[in-house]
């Protein structure tokens, strides 16, 4: 059985540019977007389409998304 291999995925806020950025060096990756949840679909159609530009496997892969979002508060 073919172990899984899991590209790890990290979101966080820009909070001068107001909008979330995903970053993935094992792909490469590195996507922005306005909505969270848009971005999680543009993370997803862009890593098929990166790894099959690269010669990858693209019939199954794992996206671990990691996503942090600082709040100052006082």
């Amino acid at each position: 059985m073919e172990a899984l291999t899991y590209y790890d995925i990290d979101i966080m806020w820009d909070d001068e540019a107001h909008v979330w950025v995903a970053v993935c060096d094992d792909i490469p990756l590195a996507l922005e977007g306005g909505s969270y949840d848009a971005l999680i679909e543009r993370v997803k159609f862009a890593a098929s389409e990166i790894l099959e530009l690269n010669s990858k496997d693209v019939t199954r892969i794992n996206l671990r998304i990691k996503s942090e979002r600082l709040i100052a508060h006082g």
